[in-house]
């Protein structure tokens, strides 16, 4: 198991609010495995242990139903997590997008939408979370395939997301930036400061850092580090990404 300098506490514990907070970003390939099996409740159970107050999920998929049954929200439910959901797109009986479950209290919440031409659509869920008298913004995100699309995503986010002293901010997501001296990631570096890089894809061999964490202001952001074990290689091809914040 990859869990180093991992802090013994889990998204599901409802302790008092932390100092420090921890904070996951996992693409949960619509909660298909690389053993090819649809299995919420694995997924689940990843989500569940991970040593986590926020975890910002990519590629989730529920119903349009809100009372419909839906295995990944019931089988977290019990955590008592609160949860934000924000669609990219819906077809047939289901949406697909990004969602946030946390044990914090949910200040506020909104979509950025990222879609680019005629490509996939794409967005950024915006939270805004209580720490005591303290706020945490994590802007949990999946940028596109194409270069040219990351490039006008990036150029969005990053004059969206300012710099408000008030409060820390976190930028988390699947960035599917395979160059490492790409442009996104460097501009993404020079905004919120360079962050550690970690391989997270694919689960199985991990070998590139498409999953990534970036804070503000400088020195919040303490370490970041991968979640691996047997079921996260093959509950999705994406391994989960944590980051220490401290405030």
């Amino acid at each position: 198991m990859s869990h180093e300098g991992t802090p013994e506490r889990a998204i599901g514990n409802a302790d008092r609010p932390p100092r420090r907070v921890v904070v996951a970003t996992y693409n949960v390939h619509a909660c298909v495995g690389t053993d090819r099996r649809h299995d919420p409740a694995r997924t689940a159970r990843v989500i569940a242990r991970l040593p986590a107050d926020v975890v910002a999920l990519q590629e989730v998929v529920w119903p349009l139903a809100e009372k419909a049954n839906h295995a990944l929200r019931d089988a977290l439910a019990e955590h008592a997590l609160h949860a934000a959901w924000a669609p990219a797109r819906s077809s047939g009986q289901e949406h697909f997008g990004n969602a946030l479950f946390t044990r914090l209290p949910i200040a506020s919440r909104r979509t950025i939408d990222l879609s680019y031409g005629g490509r996939e659509p794409r967005l950024a869920l915006d939270v805004e979370l209580a720490i005591g008298d303290a706020r945490l913004r994590v802007v949990n995100t999946h940028l596109g395939l194409s270069p040219r699309e990351r490039r006008a995503q990036v150029r969005q986010l990053v004059t969206g997301a300012g710099h408000d002293s008030r409060r820390v901010t976190a930028l988390v997501g699947d960035i599917n930036e395979w160059f490492m001296a790409g442009r996104p990631l460097r501009w993404l570096h020079k905004h919120f400061g360079r962050s550690p890089s970690v391989a997270s894809f694919p689960s199985r061999l991990p070998l590139l850092s498409l999953d990534r964490v970036w804070a503000h202001p400088a020195g919040v952001l303490k370490r970041v580090w991968v979640y691996k074990d047997a079921e996260t290689e093959l509950a999705s091809d994406h391994l989960p990404v944590l980051a220490e914040l401290v405030f």
